[in-house]
């Protein structure tokens, strides 16, 4: 069985691809599970250092919440014989620092908020790529074994042409579908490398040889469980649905951020007290230096009119963005509940009709070619629709978990 192959060299060339894309981790495969590869995104992924790096920035502006404007140092001569120094100190009303840490506590809310939208967004990419590999192993397995029936019949159909039993265009058709097969398996081979590195990078281990724990054909049952557990139980408005999207709650943070923009505007319209210390007398009075007081008049009223008009601005700019959002999140939950319900049942297809008919495709049809019942025509066309079917079960599958994956994103969880 194995003369051909060798004759034409392709295990050898099949071989130096696996060495070349492996390399040096190839001999050390990892097992990953899913639940422990969010963790281990969680813990690296840079997104979420910047969240907290943006955190502590924002906690550190509420410290500097009480900001009193540096105080005046000044030389005068009140009495016109000699310099004295003196010290003038403007303090804002109280409400303008409140108004201002309740500013700084609503960034760090943002920030929060932030954060946890970049939590999410990890997760979901951690689950598209851990799919992803699931699909490429799947499909090497998949392609594996056409190729390996393929190589058998091409085998066969060489020792019928040399007994002058089939034809040289049946020949040369079946080792064209054996070529075409293995070179499908070679692109797969690419593909699984290329998902086992998108899934490293997220872990912080690019050149592993990463492999998922479960067949993503094995899912098939359990996701067909889950499905329909999930389609019974979802809202039916959409708003319902998205509540509890990070997306819609960092947005929602941020019109609390500018409305408390607007509220610190306003206070910084009320007067402010100065307070001095300062030589009023001659040399020889009983008390040269004395307090003074005072209070700094915002009479400048163009300036804070247009400071409100632009903090009002922002924070219709930033009402119009949540409802873009919520607009968006909803579109997007509507596509993601489409597409779950459109693969669940063509995943219920495939799982009762397609599958077990694909399975006796490819038996009968070899065990009718083998006692000389069905052409050679008839067979080829037999196992690509059975391989065909197969496939399609497999994309079902991907397909459907993307669905679930982006549904959940959008729901928060």
């Amino acid at each position: 069985m194995n003369k051909l192959p060798l004759r034409n060299g392709r295990p050898g060339l099949l071989l130096l691809l696996l060495l070349l894309l492996a390399g040096p981790a190839w001999a050390q495969q990892v097992v990953v599970r899913l639940d422990s590869a969010e963790r281990q995104a969680l813990r690296r992924h840079p997104r979420l250092r910047q969240s907290a790096e943006e955190i502590a920035e924002q906690r550190a502006l509420k410290r500097g919440s009480f900001s009193p404007a540096n105080p005046d140092f000044l030389f005068s001569s009140p009495t016109g014989y000699q310099w004295a120094p003196g010290v003038v100190q403007t303090i804002d009303f109280p409400t303008v620092y409140r108004r201002q840490a309740q500013a700084a506590q609503a960034g760090i809310t943002l920030a929060e908020r932030g954060l946890d939208v970049n939590r999410a967004t990890v997760r979901r990419d951690v689950r598209g790529a851990y799919l992803n590999l699931q699909f490429a192993e799947a499909q090497v397995r998949q392609l594996t074994y056409q190729d390996s029936l393929f190589r058998t019949l091409q085998l066969a159909t060489d020792r019928l042409f040399k007994a002058g039993e089939v034809t040289a265009l049946q020949r040369v058709s079946t080792e064209a579908e054996a070529r075409q097969v293995h070179n499908q398996l070679e692109q797969a081979l690419v593909d699984q490398r290329s998902a086992q590195r998108r899934l490293g990078l997220l872990l912080g281990q690019p050149e592993a040889n990463l492999t998922a724990e479960t067949d993503l054909r094995e899912t098939g049952p359990e996701l067909a469980r889950a499905g329909a557990e999930l389609l019974s139980t979802l809202p039916l408005q959409d708003s319902a649905a998205v509540a509890q999207s990070p997306t819609l709650a960092y947005y929602g943070q941020n019109v609390a951020l500018s409305q408390s923009g607007i509220s610190l505007v306003r206070a910084r319209r009320t007067p402010a007290l100065t307070v001095g210390y300062q030589n009023q007398g001659l040399s020889d009075s009983p008390t040269r230096y004395r307090f003074q007081f005072g209070a700094s008049v915002p009479i400048w009223f163009w300036t804070y009119r247009a400071q409100l008009q632009a903090a009002t601005a922002r924070s219709k700019a930033a009402q119009s963005q949540l409802q873009v959002q919520r607009l968006d999140l909803g579109t997007q939950y509507q596509q993601a509940v489409a597409d779950t319900r459109k693969f669940a049942a063509s995943l219920t297809y495939y799982e009762e009709t397609g599958l077990p008919q694909s399975r006796a495709i490819i038996s009968q049809s070899q065990r009718l070619f083998r006692a000389g019942e069905i052409s050679y025509l008839v067979l080829i066309q037999s196992l690509n629709q059975a391989f065909t079917i197969q496939n399609t079960y497999l994309t079902t599958i991907r397909d459907y978990r993307q669905a679930i994956v982006a549904l959940n994103y959008l729901r928060g969880y």
